[in-house]
């Protein structure tokens, strides 16, 4: 198992999710992965979900067909403004919302840092976590930063 795929089953795991292999990843650290009981799964750090997208390869070719699955999943307008602030990406970095979509942060450059896909993983699993345990409360968390 690769280390992303170890860490998207450490922080993740509890959605349920058992992966084995990656499908495809886009500059956002959203990850399509294929798990061991043969579903589709998407990982949206930024909206702090990892659901089941198609439960086999049939449905999941039928999902990659649709224009509005392929204008979420590639994400033009904000990745063009990403990289015009701040170049291409460093291998193993993705761009991150400092303020998650899912807790209301804006898709606007200036909520936008590119990090370590491993602190995405790690940071956007453990406050989904947080949040379900909390039973729909509110929660506070420091935002991800380079120096975290």
């Amino acid at each position: 198992m690769s280390d992303v795929l170890a860490l998207i089953k450490q922080y993740w795991g509890f959605t349920g999710i058992n992966p084995e292999k990656v499908i495809a990843e886009n500059e956002f650290g959203n990850f399509i992965l294929h798990d061991v009981d043969g579903r589709f799964w998407r990982l949206c750090p930024e909206d702090l979900y990892c659901e089941i997208i198609a439960d086999n390869k049939d449905e999941y070719n039928e999902l990659v067909q649709e224009v509005e699955f392929n204008q979420d999943w590639f994400m033009e307008v904000i990745l063009e403004k990403a990289v015009e602030k701040y170049g291409e990406l460093k291998p193993g970095y993705k761009f991150h919302l400092l303020e998650p979509g899912a807790l209301g942060g804006k898709y606007a450059v200036f909520n936008i840092q590119p990090m370590p896909v491993e602190k995405i993983i790690k940071f956007s699993g453990e406050l989904e976590h947080k949040r379900q345990r909390a039973g729909g409360k509110k929660v506070s968390y420091t935002p991800l930063s380079q120096e975290s």
